[in-house]
């Protein structure tokens, strides 16, 4: 898989990607990430890419044509499966989302900046737009990181245990249940009983039961979605 990302600050994502499994997943071959810095495509003597708001208004916003030209010069390289854009308002990102995702071959990512970008870039080249949560961040670079690691380690030979993502949280919509390592007993907390029975079956009745239960008090919204 490869990816692509348009940013204004590309010095922030240098570091999520040069460590754990997004490295991992790099040096096996899995995983191609590349950073396109939009200065290279800035308008004029000063490289400008952002401009005030028509209407006024707080903020300046990434002009259309820098974004269009970063745009126009990797579509006519390879064709992308989804143009990605990151966004407050976009649909929320899920685990059924990045299951999705991971099974393409090429993603751009427009990781926006400022107050957002110019309407008329969203209208013609972004094919979707996604959200990490109801919040704002400064800018969008750290978003398309965590899209990046969540697409990134369900790539078949990122993890070592094949398994391991599959039993994720939000994969079933359940909550993960809990999970203990040695000792057994720690400042007089012990480890449930089943846990140390060998017996397989209780075992997975048990983490059931436990993902439920925590899905059911903790994420109720979640819980319905399960039921239905």
């Amino acid at each position: 898989m490869r990816i692509d990302i348009i940013s204004a600050v590309p010095e922030l994502l240098e570091s999520p990607f040069r460590h754990s499994i997004l490295k991992r997943a790099k040096e096996r071959g899995l995983l191609e990430v590349y950073v396109h810095n939009l200065r290279e495509y800035g308008l004029g003597k000063h490289k400008q890419i952002d401009d005030y708001q028509f209407g006024g208004g707080a903020g300046m916003v990434m002009m259309p044509e820098p974004l269009a030209n970063a745009i126009e010069a990797l579509t006519v390289q390879r064709r992308y499966d989804e143009i990605i854009y990151m966004t407050p308002d976009g649909t929320t990102l899920r685990q059924s989302l990045a299951n999705r995702l991971s099974l393409m071959q090429n993603l751009l990512i427009i990781a926006g900046h400022y107050k957002g970008i110019d309407e008329r870039i969203r209208e013609e080249f972004v094919t979707l737009e996604i959200s990490i949560g109801d919040y704002v961040l400064s800018g969008g670079e750290l978003p398309a990181a965590v899209l990046v690691d969540a697409i990134g380690r369900l790539l078949p030979g990122v993890l070592n245990d094949e398994t391991s993502a599959l039993l994720d949280s939000f994969q079933d919509n359940l909550l993960a249940p809990p999970v203990y390592t040695r000792p057994a007993e720690f400042r007089g907390r012990k480890v449930p009983e089943v846990l140390l029975s060998g017996n397989f079956k209780a075992i997975d009745e048990w983490r059931l039961e436990q993902s439920l239960e925590r899905t059911r008090t903790r994420r109720p919204d979640l819980f319905r979605r399960f039921e239905e």
